[in-house]
């Protein structure tokens, strides 16, 4: 009877393990309809596939650098389901970064994507930081052509230490990786944090606290 038992256990066990992943797609593909208001379940409603051409499948424009004029120094340029419609459900998205000298994107999370960067142009400082209670920062300094990954899920950033502008590409695993700026998120949530819950988390005082959400 044990032989059996075991047979079943480990059938059972590969069960729970399958309907933990996402499935296999049911069609060549989903064209994301974003004329209609249906209910979003796991990316948007479907375009009628006879409707569909290259164009939902197609973006140009990734060549052009980005304005980095900004206060951070860089420009996120995306290219997800926005960009091309043909991406929905297919779990993949593209972005082109641009730097300007000391430029950086600010420590950010995505929650639902790992990334790949690639260095087009320049010199980049990257890193993650592990999560607890290692807490560890894992960085590198990356030339032209240099590759770098950066796990789900964990801050990261990137800064551009050479002496002219850097450009990167960066790949991630899901249409809508979405991104958590991490100062934004805590000093610019809509409504705010209390004060003293960020004065006692970041050991400030509330006056600058108060600064802080000001700013952001």
């Amino acid at each position: 009877m044990a032989h059996p038992i075991l047979v079943l256990c480990l059938l059972a066990f590969s069960c729970i393990l399958a309907t933990a992943f996402e499935s296999s797609p049911l069609q060549d593909f989903c064209v994301a309809d974003t004329s209609t208001n249906a209910v979003h379940v796991n990316g948007l409603p479907c375009l009628d596939s006879k409707l569909t051409n290259a164009n939902n499948f197609y973006f140009s424009g990734l060549h052009i650098a980005g304005n980095t004029s900004s206060s951070v120094g860089s420009k996120v340029s995306p290219v997800a389901i926005a960009q091309i419609p043909g991406l929905n459900t297919l779990g993949i998205s593209l972005a082109r970064i641009d730097y300007a000298p000391r430029g950086v994107v600010p420590p950010h999370t995505h929650p639902r994507a790992s990334e790949i960067l690639t260095v087009l142009k320049g010199k980049l400082y990257v890193g993650f930081v592990t999560s607890i209670p290692e807490s560890r920062l894992i960085s590198k300094v990356l030339q032209k052509g240099d590759v770098f990954v950066f796990p789900i899920g964990l801050p990261h950033f990137q800064q551009n230490v050479g002496n002219g502008n850097a450009a990167s590409l960066s790949a991630l695993t899901s249409q809508n990786p979405g991104v958590i700026i991490i100062a934004n998120a805590v000093f610019g949530s809509h409504p705010p944090i209390a004060e003293d819950v960020l004065s006692k988390s970041f050991q400030l005082d509330k006056s600058v606290v108060s600064r802080l959400q000001t700013q952001f």
